[in-house]
């Protein structure tokens, strides 16, 4: 089984992520971002060349469930939304 992680992201400037964070978004299958053209610009500024595909509060329920298939398949996914962390309530 793989693992669901929950990447916090900079609000601002792009260098004002965590280390940990940039491993694991180099690290995992795909990243599911609430805005893919920020995400990629996000990626591309720090060279990680991961996949990114869409989630947000309007993704299907046929790709929740295929994300979650991949998860139980065994690939590692980071989830990383646009208004830094938490990213469940509200920003920071």
């Amino acid at each position: 089984m793989g693992t669901l992680y929950v990447v916090g992201t900079p609000i601002g400037n792009l260098e004002d992520i965590t280390l940990r964070a940039l491993r694991v978004l180099g690290e995992v299958a795909l990243v599911a971002a609430e805005d893919t053209r920020s995400a990629r610009v996000l990626l591309r500024h720090h060279g990680i060349g991961t996949v990114v595909t869409s989630f947000h509060d309007f993704t299907s329920g046929a790709k929740t469930a295929q994300l979650v298939e991949r998860i139980a398949g065994g690939d590692d996914i980071a989830m990383i939304s646009e208004a830094g962390m938490p990213g469940i309530s509200g920003p920071g």
